[in-house]
Order: structure tokens, then sequence, then C-alpha cells
């Protein structure tokens, strides 16, 4: 390698082990942290980044003292854990990442943020002599379920810690810098925007493949290349006259039938031109294992004989501890045969060990095609030569929407391996509605804000009050990024109320001046239009008021009609909820959709048209059950009534007495008869409206201001409410809910304090418990009573109401509600953790009618076992928290014991 003399001190003799030379970025932010600096670096992909953090390793070990270096995700941590012991060996370096702990005592650890969030709110002896730490990927701040976690321990750790804060290329890496050096001191930020490796951007039309850009052009402006352009209209001309005269569309015009390019023959042109090995992106898991199945359907094959030794030796490694049993219902033979000839899926739904596998076979370069989902994006190092997007548009969830820059972005950064591509390829796959010069705006654009996701909950409140009190607790909340990006947005507020003072005095000038009539004029039509907005608004309230009356008194059988919306027609009641002012009953509609439906779905009052009988119990996730109820419903001879005038109490304007005072007031005042007064009501209006758009500015930057501290407050209010906290301290019942990490924190914690889980067996545990974790990934709701024995009924619906009491309390004090329990991994974990088979467990998680992934079903098992796991540590009560040590040991078998990472 080549020594750079220029270097001294740790920073030269670290780079001498080095194989190849710094990169500037890398010199300059090492450089900044052998002078003691904290440093951010924002760099692309696969740029080097980790670099820096490998050094703070070693100034730690030089100086004697610790380093923790943080990863989002275990397989992150792993990865890493695996390298630093290849460089610094096994007795210099651990691994804490709750699943495992390896040599906890050594002076480099490598563990996930989560684990050293919960070591900061414990004060645990391991943080002595911690020098450095390394957070990795710490743009995950934003993640909407997570980040809160990132900013918890910049927050928390100790000032003398130096932190080594490595991101993503983000677009506001200054502001972040900045927020970073107030509350950490000192910190130099970093930012790199040159890739290692040169990324081309093209478009594939049917197989020919286009450059996206002209690059010949000498011009500063990005140019859509234009033989791209030339041929795209070309081939839509084709198509539109090969259409025209052949069978016509549903609306009588020509057929638009367009075919993509079977994924076999892509996979081939990319091997004839040289870009495998690639990773196509489809966003969704069906797709991808649509997508192999059709390339091992063909007969493309991608992999090589003197390999699948190798292969088979790696397969072996990963899979090796599976039950031989369960390898069928794995689909383990099929997959086993993609990776022979090099054909792979990556994907969540994937089994753990499997999707491991993957990994390291496409690094080896013994698997060269996988088709994925974007989550391989985030993280994981899994690098390609090309990446491939067959779609510019992704479901988020709610709706289809368009990749933005950021995610374009993202996505394309795994094209190019530093030290073995001499550059990466980006190739989007072209169809009718692409238009080319919107893909190279995706891919010229470098916007990726970093937005904070910072907010307190039920567990960081107490674990800070506990720690320094509600006053310091405040104060520090008001130091998080999330407050520090909203103070920043009422720079921009204020300055527009200042912009509107102005105006609003130059319109004051044309109406007379302050002390004028005109003004108090203008002022009585705004209280007169603003009654009007008042009464409405009631009206509305007292028809929203009279619909939730009305749904509280419905009961189970009761059959109503849902008058508008998707969901419109007739629809039984399963489940009654009685929840003051916003009811959520559960209902079966004859069109068979089943869940919960509210006052926004009433604009009337509901009745009930009539009864039905219903089975003492009703499991409305199962597609039978819900067929059967349905027809059983459309068979009552009920009929939904047409739309009627709305009832409710109206505050009728006509009777209104303020409202008839003030426009006599008006009728009487002497501008009403100015010939003017048209003229001036129109200056009048604008000048109400600016008015109005100031005071709401004002409000904003009051709502602003301190708003994490102010929701802070009303968690401490509820918390007291419920003896969590008791004149400024923490009680017992505090202190158990600290050591509570999960999304439904305070309802575990109520749950365990009110004794409902007490009695239950092990696998019964297991069930109940699942309900606070699992998510379902479609629409249901809980399904009361229903559950596999009679205990799990019990403890599920006594559950649903304390979660329903928790939900009413924090609505009471303005805060977001815990989410509902959901049953959906109930009988799956229940039949798992009792010692059934694989098959009958991932059958009886399935969703309508589609059994659960064997990636769902492990992931899912893990966190029922992290939830068990804390619920044994945290139980007074001590046969429950042998119940649950129990149920742990009955979930972690097979499948879910294997590749634990």
């Amino acid at each position: 390698m080549t020594h750079d003399r220029s270097l001294t001190g740790e920073l030269a003799r670290f780079a001498a082990r080095l194989s190849f030379a710094l990169d500037p970025f890398q010199r300059d932010a090492c450089a900044a942290l052998e002078a003691g600096h904290g440093v951010l670096v924002c760099a692309p992909t696969g740029a080097g980044k980790t670099v820096v953090g490998e050094f703070a390793v070693h100034l730690a070990l030089a100086s004697g003292g610790k380093c923790f270096y943080t990863t989002p995700i275990k397989a992150l941590s792993n990865q890493k854990f695996a390298d630093l012991v290849e460089r610094h060996g096994r007795e210099s370096v651990g691994l804490l990442t709750g699943d495992q702990s390896v040599n906890p005592t050594a002076p480099v650890l490598v563990m996930t943020t989560e684990v050293l969030r919960n070591m900061l709110y414990a004060s645990s002896d391991t943080l002595r002599a911690l020098s450095y730490v390394v957070m990795d990927e710490v743009h995950y701040l934003a993640d909407r379920f997570r980040g809160a976690v990132w900013e918890e321990v910049i927050l928390h750790l100790p000032q003398e810690v130096r932190l080594v804060s490595l991101s993503a290329t983000v677009s506001n890496a200054e502001e972040f810098g900045a927020w970073m050096e107030t509350v950490r001191g000192d910190t130099a930020v970093v930012v790199d925007e040159n890739r290692p490796v040169p990324l081309w951007q093209h478009v594939m039309v049917g197989r020919r493949l286009f450059d996206l850009f002209d690059t010949s052009s000498s011009e500063q402006k990005i140019i859509v290349d234009e033989d791209l352009v030339r041929y795209i209209r070309q081939r839509e001309s084709a198509d539109r006259m090969n259409n025209w005269g052949g069978p016509r569309g549903r609306g009588g015009g020509p057929r638009r039938d367009f075919r993509p390019l079977p994924r076999p023959e892509v996979l081939a042109q990319l091997d004839e031109e040289g870009l495998l090995p690639a990773i196509t992106f489809i966003f969704s898991r069906a797709g991808c294992d649509g997508a192999l199945a059709q390339c091992v359907r063909s007969r493309l094959d991608l992999g090589r004989q003197d390999e699948l030794a190798e292969v088979d030796r790696i397969i072996e490694r990963h899979t090796g501890d599976l039950p031989r049993g369960d390898l069928e219902v794995l689909g383990y033979w099929e997959w086993r045969e993609a990776l022979h000839r090099g054909l792979a899926a990556h994907h969540a739904g994937m089994l753990p060990a499997f999707r491991h596998t993957v990994e390291e076979l496409f690094v080896r370069g013994l698997v060269r095609a996988v088709f994925a989902t974007e989550t391989l994006a985030l993280g994981i190092n899994m690098p390609a030569r090309t990446v491939v997007l067959e779609r510019l548009v992704k479901f988020n969830g709610e709706s289809h929407a368009e990749l933005t820059p950021g995610e374009y972005t993202q996505l394309t950064g795994r094209a190019g391996r530093r030290g073995i591509d001499v550059e990466g390829h980006a190739v989007v796959l072209w169809q009718p509605q692409v238009d080319a010069s919107a893909v190279a705006g995706l891919a010229s654009t470098r916007t990726y804000p970093l937005r904070s996701s910072f907010r307190p909950g039920y567990n960081m409140s107490i674990n800070l009050i506990d720690r320094m009190g509600a006053a310091e607790s405040r104060e520090l909340l008001e130091r998080s990024f999330a407050q520090f990006q909203a103070d920043r947005s009422v720079v921009g507020l204020v300055r527009g109320i200042e912009r509107n003072q102005g105006q609003l005095a130059k319109l004051r000038d044309q109406l007379g001046g302050a002390g004028g009539g005109v003004l108090e004029y203008i002022a009585l039509r705004e209280r007169i239009a603003q009654r009007e907005r008042q009464l409405n608004q009631q009206r509305r309230a007292d028809r929203r008021g009279a619909a939730a009356d009305a749904l509280v008194a419905l009961q189970r059988g009761d059959v109503v009609a849902i008058p508008a919306g998707r969901r419109a027609g007739l629809a039984v009641i399963l489940e009654p909820d009685a929840t003051p002012g916003d009811p959520r009953p559960l209902v079966l509609t004859e069109d068979k959709w089943a869940g919960r439906i509210s006052v926004a779905d009433f604009p009337s009052p509901a009745e009930a048209l009539g009864r039905m009988r219903l089975p003492r119990r009703v499991d409305h996730r199962t597609a039978r059950a819900r067929r059967d109820l349905a027809s059983a419903l459309r068979s009552t001879g009920i009929a939904a009534p047409g739309r009627g005038r709305r009832t409710g109490n109206r505050a009728d304007a006509a009777d209104d007495r303020e409202l008839a005072t003030l426009r006599r007031t008006l009728r009487a005042h002497p501008a009403h008869h100015r010939p003017d007064r048209e003229q001036l009501c129109r200056v009048g209006e604008r000048y109400s409206r600016l008015e109005r758009e100031t005071e709401s500015m004002r409000q904003q930057v009051a709502a602003t201001t301190n708003s994490l501290a102010r929701t802070f407050d009303r968690i401490v209010g509820l918390l007291a409410e419920r003896g969590y906290v008791a004149d400024g301290e923490v009680t017992a019942d505090g202190r158990r809910l600290a050591r509570i990490y999960t999304e439904s924190d305070l309802l575990v914690s109520e749950c365990l304090r009110q004794g409902i889980w007490r009695g239950l067996g092990p696998a019964e545990l297991a069930a109940v418990v699942s309900a606070l974790v699992y998510e379902s990934r479609q629409e249901v709701g809980l399904i009361g009573a229903a559950g596999p024995t009679q205990p799990i009924r019990r403890a599920l619906n006594a559950t649903l109401a304390v979660w329903t009491a928790l939900r009413a309390d924090e609505a009471a004090h303005r805060l977001a509600p815990t989410r509902e329990p959901d049953p959906g991994f109930v009988g799956t974990v229940y039949l798992w953790a009792r010692g059934d088979g694989l098959a009958d467990a991932l059958l009886a998680g399935g969703e309508q009618s589609s059994p659960l992934s064997a990636g769902d079903f492990v992931r899912w098992c893990r966190q029922v076992i992290d939830l068990l796991d804390q619920i044994h540590g945290t139980a007074d009560d001590v046969e429950l928290a042998a119940t649950a040590a129990k149920a742990v040991r009955a979930i972690r078998r097979g499948v879910v014991a294997v590749d634990a990472a």
C-alpha cells in the first residue's frame, strides 16, 4: 500500500494497517476525531464511512478506553462484530443484541442502538470508561417507529464521550450538525457527495439499453439522451398502429396491451451486456417470489458447475440445524434449486436463515441475480454491479405513490462494488407510463432531508423523571432535534408575521386609519361571519354527538344501515363499543367486510332496523365465517332505507339572538350607507383575511414552541392519575414501566398491575401477549371473545377492557392513543408454544386464507419472546414470571431457534 507521510500520531498508525489509501473525507473526519472533536460523516452508500468508526475503535484501544459500535439492526451488528473480531481478535470485541451476549466485558462492544439506550436508562456499569460511541446509520432517527432511540442516546450520553455519527447522504447535514453541536459540544461535520464508484443511469426499452443522459453535451444542464427519446416515440407510435386494427378496448378505442420483457430475458440481456450481478427491486414480497418462480420455470441458468459445492457448503452452514421435517414446509428444495442457478429472492417474509444465506452467496458472487424489496436498501451490505427498477411507483401502506428522489437514490446506491467494479449501473425498465424526463428528474435530484421522529412516550417519560426529575426532563426534550427543527420553522413564521403586519398597516390606511369607523364596520362583518361559522360547527357537533350516542346504544346482533362510502349497505353488530364520544363497534357488512365503524360513517344517527341471531363465537377473521354471516344477513329480509333528512339538535341561524343583534347593528352603522361601501368592503375582506392568517401564524408559533415539553406534561398528568408518578417521584409501578420497552408499554404495565394474565399456562400467556406486539398486514379488528381456549378468551377480553379505559384517558389528556391489540397471531403462537408442527402453525396465522410466511412467523415469535422476557424480569407475581420464562423456552425451538440473529 502507499503510505501517506502527511499523517501523524494514531491516524498514521491506523492508516498503515489499511490495504488502501484514505480518501480526503475519511482523512478529515479521522483527524477531527483524533483532535478531540465529535464527528458527523455524511457520505453515499459504499463510500467507506465505517473507516471513521473503525478509527474510533482504534483510538479507544490505544488509550485503554472503551468503544461501543451501534447499528440499527441485529444483522448489521453481527456483520460488524465479525469484521472487528477479524481485525482486533476475539478477546477485544464483544456483541450485545438482546438475543446474544458474547464477551460483554470486552473493551469494544458491538450492539443495537436499543441496547445502548436501555443501558443508559439503567445506568449500567458497562458504561464505565466509555470514551467513544459509533452510531452507524444515524439517519435512522427519521424512522417513524424506532427513530426516537437515536435521539435518546445522543441526548443521554455523558458529555465526555466522543460521538461518531455515520449517515447516508442527507440534504440538511449542516442543520443536523448544528443541532449536534448544541447538545454534544464541538462537532465536525464532514460531507462527501462523491460516489467511490461512478453510477451510470440507463433505461431499458424492450431489449435495447439506452443511456438516460446525453453525456456528450458540454452544457451544465442535464439533458435526456435524444436516442432514448426518439426510440420511445417510435415504439409508442408502432404500438398505436399495431393495436388500431386489433381487438377493441372496453371504451371502443384501440386496446393498448403492453407486455414488459419477461424477467428471464431482462437478466439474459444484462448478462450479455456484462452487467451482472444485479438486484431487481420489486415493491412486494409476492412480486419477488413470483419473479423468482418465473425465472426458475425458464431455461435461465446463471450458476456455474464448479461453484455448486461451495454453494451447498454455505447453504448447509446456515440451514443445517433446521428440522428436517420442516424443509418441505419452507420450500427448501425449490429455494436451493434457484440458488444452484444463481437466482434468489430477498425480503422480510423469508426465513432469516434463508435470507442470510442469500446475502452471503451474493456477496461472494455465487448468486448473480436477486429480486428484493426495498428493505434490502436499508443497511445490509449487499452491493451489486447493477440495480434494476421495474416500476417507479410503490405502495406506501395507504396508496400507490411515486418514488421520491431520496428513495430512488437510496435504491440505486447499491449499484457499484468498491474495489470490484469500475462503475455501477442503474436500469429503469420502460413502460408506456414511464416518462424519460421524469426518470431524469429522479436521478438528478439530491434531496434527502433528515426529519426527526422524536416524541416522548410513557417509557421514555418515566425514565427521564426517574433519572433527572420532571423539570430537567422538560429541558432535555427542548434540546431534542425534533424541537430544534420546530424552532427553526418558527423563524420563518415570525418573519411572515412581521411581513403581514406591514401589509395590515397599509390596508388600515386605505380604510381610514385605526380610529376610523370603517374598521369598526369591517369588524362587525367579520364577527357576523365568525358567528355563522360557530353555528355551523355547533350543528356538526350536535349531529356528531347524536351519531355517537346512537352507536353506543347499539347491541350485539343489531342490524344497521351504513348510509354511504365504501361500506354502504346493511351491517350487523358483532361487538358493541360504549366508549364515550368515539365508539367504534365491530361489524360485518353484507359485502363480507369485517371491521370497526365510527361516527364518520354516519352523517345522521344510526338506528337498529332489526336483529339477527349470532353464534356464541364469531371468528370474523376467517373467510368462511364472514361469507356465512353475510349470507345470513342478506336473508333477514331487512332493507336499507333511502337517505332521509338529517336529524339531531339544530342551532338554527334564523333563531340565534346574537346573530340577529349583530345584523341589526351592522345595518345601523354609518359606514353601511356609504356610496363606496362595496369597494371598502373588498379592501376590508383582504384586511380580515390577512389578520386571520397572521393570528393563525401566531398560534402556530405558540404551539410549536415547547411542543414536546407540553406533550411530556400531558403524559406526566396521565401517569400521575394512574399512580405511576406521585409528588414528582416515580412509584414502584412506575419503576416497572421504566423496564418495559414495547410500543404498548403502558398497556402491558396496566395488565401486569391488574393481574389479568395470572393463571394462564405458558402457551396461553404467549398467545395473549402476542396481541400487544403483532400487527396484521390487513385491516382486522379485535375478535373479543374468540380464542383457542377459555382462559385465552377471558384474558383477551380483559386486556381489551384495559385498553378501552386507557384510550379514554388518552383522549381526555389529548395524547395519541395506544395501538389497539391485534389477535392475528394468537392462534399461531399458541399452537407453536404447545408443541404443534410448523405447517399447522403457519396455516393458523394466515390472513384472508393465505398462510403466514416463515419469515413473518419467526419475526413475530421473536417479538413475543422479547415481551415475555420483559414480563419475566418485571412481573411482581412469581408464578407469572416463571410462566413467562417457560413460554420463552416453548417458543424458542425449531426455526425460531435457528439463526437467531
